[in-house]
């Protein structure tokens, strides 16, 4: 059953820094090609910096990232001049090492929404410690599994740009609200030969609500998902803010804007959490 078509493709090359436009992408068990290949590690902590903790990282989104020609990545800072390391490090106050080696039980912290909705983006707020990619192949720095869609249903939604949600693959839907809720557990099949299994609904975190590169601050962006949509993403969870959902790669392909989306039937999730 067609419910929908790509409508935009976007990757992230350095995971908490901006993204990049895709007309294209080949995609396989480890997601998008090229996606969250990279993250910034805090060399104090050992921990991958995320603005997860906006306190001390709402600062990486001023900078983007891009997939370089050689296959590294090109950073760009807000004066729109090349970054490295140092100067990352210097603006952020915190001496950090680009890495492309997911470390073993990699963790990054994630403020508590709520208490970001309560006492503000900047306050210093309790965060909790999430280990990275429970659901995603080796290799990559992704938080739970190796794609994450979200429907322009749910951007209406929530009256906020696909770019603060993070997506890699916006999708054209009909309908009003949540739309992509009724998938998780069901298969997708996108373009010719693309199929994914939707495993949970994706938690929000504090980062739709902060400046994104040119885009200001907006905390309706969490607390509307906070009022409206609030799910049990897995068994043992409470429930919290969702937008969007992730899901696993069944059979690799490659996609672009335009491509049908359809909808399988139910299958077991089979979602490996270690």
């Amino acid at each position: 059953m067609l419910i929908g078509r790509v409508e935009r493709l976007r990757r992230y090359p350095v995971k908490s820094l901006l993204g990049e436009e895709l007309s294209a992408a080949e995609v396989d068990e480890r997601g998008l090609a090229g996606d969250r290949g990279r993250a910034l590690l805090d060399v104090e902590t050992g921990r991958v910096a995320s603005a997860k903790n906006p306190r001390l990282w709402a600062g990486l989104l001023r900078y983007s990232a891009a997939v370089a020609t050689d296959g590294g990545v090109a950073i760009t800072g807000p004066d729109g001049c090349e970054a490295d390391e140092a100067e990352l490090s210097e603006a952020l106050g915190r001496k950090l090492a680009l890495i492309a080696e997911r470390p073993p039980g990699a963790t990054v912290e994630r403020a508590v929404p709520e208490e970001v909705l309560a006492h503000g983006i900047a306050a210093e707020v309790p965060v909790t410690v999430n280990e990275l990619g429970r659901a995603a192949p080796e290799g990559g720095f992704f938080d739970f599994a190796p794609l994450h869609l979200i429907t322009s249903s749910t951007l209406a939604a929530v009256g906020a740009e696909a770019e603060r949600y993070r997506p890699n693959l916006v999708i054209r839907t009909e309908g009003e609200g949540f739309v992509e809720n009724a998938w998780v557990g069901r298969e997708l099949t996108i373009g010719p030969t693309l199929r994914l299994r939707v495993v949970v609904p994706t938690p929000r975190c504090a980062v739709p609500a902060l400046r994104h590169g040119p885009l200001p601050r907006r905390t309706e962006a969490l607390r509307i998902p906070a009022e409206r949509n609030r799910l049990v993403p897995l068994e043992g969870m409470p429930e919290l803010p969702c937008a969007g959902v992730y899901a696993q790669v069944l059979a690799p392909g490659r996609i672009e804007p335009g491509d049908g989306v359809r909808l399988a039937g139910v299958r077991p999730i089979g979602v490996r959490l270690n």
